[in-house]
This record gives structure tokens, sequence and C-alpha cells, in this order.
């Protein structure tokens, strides 16, 4: 290959000329000042490149936005199903003890989960002290009225001699007066008849009204008093409740009357009741409040034992999403809506009714946004993106 070296220094031509060197080396040191020559001449390109340019580097392509779905959700009708929980108990309980003197049971008229009569006896007290005492009154009262029958003759035949001059009107005032404290004495001794006959009645612990005995505390043998407390529980009218806790925003939805289905904890089946009473007081601390659903009884309801409510509330208008849309961590619900600029904002939602139709929206959203269908996961607030409405 035949190459010029003219810009080359000749000093260097004539070392390369020189007798002195070998061939090989002339080579190495040709190659060596080629190599040297081409660097030169790259350097020299690329200063020439950005002279021409400014200095100025290329700017790197804009950004693609990404496509992510959105929709404008509206307002739909959704009846409103609200979830609470609470505890069982008796709509009216009422617990029965001993309301007379108390003293020895003699025999167990009731169980627990039998259904009473009002004023049936529940259990009995001895009393055969007072059955005693009531015929020994009693037999004071037949005496009291014979002592009252034999006054009012004497005063009778008192009367008739007067006008004689047999008896003087002295006579008359104390016949008579004799007659009115007989008469007194057997009002006294009815009285005392009928107050035995009380306290015998109150010996018969008896249910106060009808219903069903929710527990039986009484044994056959047990001393009881006043002052010995519960013996019998009865729920009056066989009616039970759930007294459900119902967080506040809820409640403005319940009133009395609505359809509730109860689930005992531990157990599949659901029992229908409605909603008789709302509270009208709400727990400051845990703002909820109580609503009270009427329940019919059945063995399978356990009073004191914890229980589920779905209430069937009323139909309102809420934005509905799919599940899709719908988020949460630990700060709470919360979709993503997309504003004028295209831009990704986070929106706290509060989440009602979940369904077939979807996620309705109980706080947070009008229906008028744009609503980020899926895709969530992978955004994050303030980016930018090129929204799709799904229609």
């Amino acid at each position: 290959m035949n190459m010029q070296l003219s810009p080359l220094d000749p000093s260097m031509a004539d070392q390369l000329r020189s007798p002195d060197d070998s061939d090989a080396a002339r080579r190495s040191r040709r190659r060596r000042i080629l190599l040297y020559a081409a660097a030169a001449l790259v350097v020299a390109a690329i200063i020439a490149f950005y002279a021409l340019r400014g200095g100025k580097p290329e700017p790197a392509p804009a950004p693609t936005r990404a496509k992510v779905t959105v929709m404008v959700p509206g307002m739909t009708a959704v009846r409103d199903q609200v979830t609470a929980s609470g505890s069982i108990a008796a709509r009216r309980d009422m617990p029965v003890g001993v309301a007379g003197e108390g003293g020895q049971i003699v025999a167990i008229r009731a169980e627990a989960g039998s259904r009473v009569a009002k004023g049936q006896v529940l259990a009995e007290i001895d009393a055969r002290v007072l059955r005693a005492q009531l015929a020994q009154l009693q037999a004071g009262v037949v005496q009291a009225r014979a002592d009252a029958r034999l006054a009012q003759a004497e005063l009778d035949r008192a009367s008739a001699l007067v006008t004689p001059g047999f008896i003087s009107k002295a006579d008359i005032d104390r016949r008579t007066a004799t007659r009115d404290s007989a008469n007194a004495r057997v009002t006294v001794a009815v009285a005392q008849v009928r107050e035995s006959e009380a306290r015998l009645a109150r010996l018969s612990i008896r249910a106060p009204e009808a219903g069903i005995v929710l527990q039986r505390m009484a044994e056959v043998g047990q001393i009881v008093s006043p002052g010995s407390g519960m013996l019998f529980r009865v729920a009056a009218g066989g009616i039970l409740e759930m007294r459900a806790r119902v967080a506040e925003q809820d409640l403005v939805n319940l009133k009395a009357g609505m359809p509730a289905t109860v689930t005992p904890v531990g157990s599949r089946l659901g029992y229908s009741g409605r909603i008789w009473l709302v509270e009208p007081a709400i727990d400051t601390e845990t703002r909820q409040g109580v609503v009270r659903i009427a329940l019919n009884y059945d063995p399978a309801l356990k009073v004191g034992s914890f229980a589920k409510a779905s209430i069937i509330a009323v139909e309102t208008q809420r934005p509905v999403l799919p599940q899709s849309a719908v988020q949460a961590d630990d700060r709470g619900s919360f979709v993503y809506v997309v504003d004028a600029n295209n831009k990704v904002e986070r929106r706290a939602i509060t989440v009602g009714t979940v369904n077939d139709q979807g996620v309705s929206i109980a706080a947070g959203l009008n229906g008028r946004e744009r609503v980020v269908v899926s895709a969530g996961a992978f955004l994050r607030p303030g980016e930018t993106i090129t929204p799709v409405l799904n229609r």
C-alpha cells in the first residue's frame, strides 16, 4: 500500500530511511505514527462538530403519557344496606324476686324457656304459718259479726221499751254505742283477714307479665327473702331485641319499621326482625347510636349473645363504581380522580353498599368526577396521564 506522509517532520522521514534500522522496526514506527494521526483527526472532527452546533446537546425526547381508562359514574338509585353489631336482649327484661316476707321454697312451677301467663305461679314458699294465722283471723271475723248481731238485737228491744218508760234514754245511748263498737270490731277483723290473705298470696312468686322465662335462679329448699335478689327473669311478651350499634352517618337513613336480618355469632341462620326504636342519643366517644330491632322468641337466640344485623335502609342516589376503582390503605378508602389538567388526584371516600352493581360511594364523590377505573395501583398523585373515557 502506497501512503504519502507529507505532513510528517523531515527528521522523522530521515529516521525511517536510516540504514541502521531493520525493516520490522521501520514498520512498527510507521504504524504508531499513523495511529497518532488518526486520533488527532477524530478529536479535531469532534471539536468542529460542537463548534458548529454552538456547544448545545440535543434535547431528550418528550416522555410518553400513560393511557388510563376513566369513567364519570353519575348517580344511581341504591338501596342502602347498613351492617351493625350488637347483643341480643329481652325487649322488656323483667326480674322477679320475693315480694313478701320470704321463707323456704317448697316448689318450682316454671323452668327457663317456659312460656307463662300473667300471674302464673313460678315458685311457692312455705306458707303453713300464714295459713294457720289466716284461719285464726277468719274465726275472729265470725265472732265479731256474732257480737255485732247481738248488740243490734239488744238495741232493737230496748228501743221498743222507751215509749212505755221502761228504758231510759241513757240506756238506749249505751246500747247504741255497744252496737257501733261491735260493728267496728267486725271491720277490723275483716281487714286483718284480707291482710293475711295478701301476705299469703305474696308467698307465691308469680309472673308479672305474660312472656318467656329466660332464667331460673331458685331451687327447692332455698331460703329466700326480699333481699335475696332476682330469682327469675322474664321476657315480657316473649319479645326479644337486638341492640345494634350503628355509625353516626348511617343513623340518618334508619327509622322504625325497616326490616332487618339478625345473625347470631356462630350461626348460619338469619332471623327476621324490624326496627322498633332508634335511640335519640349518640355516644360522644364512639360516635355511634343504638338501633333496637324487635325479634320473636326462638331458643336459638340466646339473651346476651353477640350478633350481626343487616338492615335494609331507604333508597338513595349515589355514585356507583366497579370494585377495581376503589382502593384502601392505612389512611382509609380512596379513589383516583383526574382533574382538568389531566393530573391524578387522590380522593378519600366512604364506602356504602357493595352488591352486584358495584360499590356505592356514601361520601367523597358527587358523580361528576372522572374516576380512574383500573391501574390505580400504578399511579401516583400529581402524575399526568392521557385519560380514556369508558363508555
